[in-house]
């Protein structure tokens, strides 16, 4: 149970959040591309005003002491969202570099079934095949018992299979359909 002065802290900030809430996010939407990056930016703003309470100009000048903090939170995120671009374009460069002898790789029908799976199915097999990863080693990994990782990884491989045997019983099919004189 809080205090009656913790009490009167968590109202003040929720006045304090209610009275700036709309123009806040106005402020971020108008500065976003997606929505929901202007509710992180506000998110963050009232973050940092509940850290700083202690520090918070008067209630008249409040206002604009949050706008010069969403300002930073936007130029953090912008700098953030150039550093990924940047990273990804140097991986892009060096896996191109690293991948350019192995183009026929890409077309594998491993790929092809992998890309088919769902994303928990399709993580569990790339820890075990590029990770090289022990059963015990993806629980850690994916947060889970060790008999839930090999369930996991046993169901993946399952499914990988089927796609697998989908797949050359549909080229097979094809090839039957040909005329003789064409094989």
């Amino acid at each position: 149970m809080l205090s009656v002065m913790e009490t009167e802290v968590v109202e003040a900030f929720d006045e304090l959040y209610r009275a700036h809430y709309e123009a806040l996010l106005g402020y971020a939407l108008r500065r976003t591309a997606e929505p929901a990056d202007a509710a992180d930016v506000l998110a963050e703003v009232m973050m940092v005003a509940w850290r700083r309470r202690a520090d918070l100009p008067p209630p008249d000048q409040c206002r604009l002491w949050l706008f010069g903090v969403a300002r930073r939170v936007l130029a953090n995120q912008r700098r953030g969202e150039l550093r990924r671009q940047l990273l990804a374009q140097r991986l892009r460069a060096e896996l191109g570099e690293a991948g350019s002898g192995t183009s026929g790789a890409r077309d594998s029908p491993v790929l092809a079934a992998m890309a088919l799976l769902n994303e928990r199915d399709r993580e569990v097999l790339e820890l075990v095949a590029w990770e090289d990863l022990r059963p015990e080693e993806i629980a850690v990994v994916l947060d889970c018992s060790s008999g839930a990782a090999r369930v996991r990884l046993h169901r993946a491989r399952r499914r990988l299979r089927a796609l697998l045997e989908t797949g050359a019983r549909a080229e097979g099919s094809l090839l039957s359909c040909r005329p003789k004189e064409a094989l």
